[in-house]
């Protein structure tokens, strides 16, 4: 079958390069880029990749988008910093000669802080990537967004190795900035919250990522790692309360 890869991008250029590299095998490669100032459309175009210029609708819109634009109906989706192994290259290849599935979850490890997870929230990390866009397709989410499928998913071997060149700082900047949306989305659904969610949504988070899942494996990397996304909880239910009570 042939094989779209499509990545969405605005300022990607330190990362871009190698992620290019990594799907160099797929039949064509599609870029939506969003405005980028950096050099990444160039980077993007020299690579043989066609590049679209989008102003940006949030992440599942912009990364549905790319989807249609694709010119083939099996593609495969990875973010700027992400890449794809060559175990993963060569399941891809094997499977779409003779697809026992019409969509397929891919084992995505994380670096954080120098380090690849092996435990925690960060591994394993299955996200369904490759799949026929005539039987699934992204969420509308403006974060945290989803290939939503009408069919299960099935798994390959090799990995997607998401190295994110991010400081700490910016880390948490796009935190900051994940938990605002997640809160407004949260708002727009008619949910609510209270003081228990503050209080039981990152204890329950913690324990669960940082013992059941054994994230104390992974050292410090690996504690704060958990601790973050612990924070986004918190974060995530005290700007809805602050939006439930902005608009009482």
């Amino acid at each position: 079958m042939p094989l779209s890869a499509v990545i969405i991008t605005r300022n990607a250029a330190a990362q871009l390069e190698p992620c290019l590299a990594s799907v160099g095998f797929a039949d064509e490669i599609v870029v939506v880029d969003s405005a980028s100032t950096d050099g990444t459309q160039e980077i993007a175009r020299r690579h043989g990749a066609r590049v679209i210029d989008r102003d940006w609708r949030g992440f599942g819109p912009q990364k549905q988008f790319a989807v249609e634009a694709a010119a083939h109906d099996w593609v495969l989706c990875v973010d700027a910093d992400e890449r794809v192994n060559e175990a993963l290259r060569s399941s891809i290849a094997a499977e779409l000669a003779r697809p026992r599935a019409r969509a397929y979850a891919l084992l995505r490890r994380n670096r954080f802080l120098g380090r690849w997870l092996r435990h925690g929230e960060g591994y394993p990390d299955w996200v369904v990537r490759l799949f026929d866009r005539r039987a699934a397709r992204w969420s509308d989410d403006p974060v945290h967004e989803k290939v939503v499928s009408n069919a299960p998913a099935a798994r390959l071997a090799g990995e997607l190795l998401h190295e994110s060149a991010d400081t700490l700082e910016h880390y948490l900047e796009k935190q900051n900035r994940y938990t605002t949306l997640q809160a407004e989305r949260l708002r727009a659904e008619g949910r609510r919250a209270g003081a228990w969610h503050l209080v039981v949504s990152p204890l329950a988070r913690f324990f669960k990522f940082y013992f059941l899942r054994l994230g104390f494996l992974d050292g410090v990397p690996g504690l704060v790692h958990v601790a973050i996304g612990c924070m986004n909880s918190f974060c995530k239910y005290a700007k809805l309360i602050e939006r439930q009570r902005t608009a009482q």
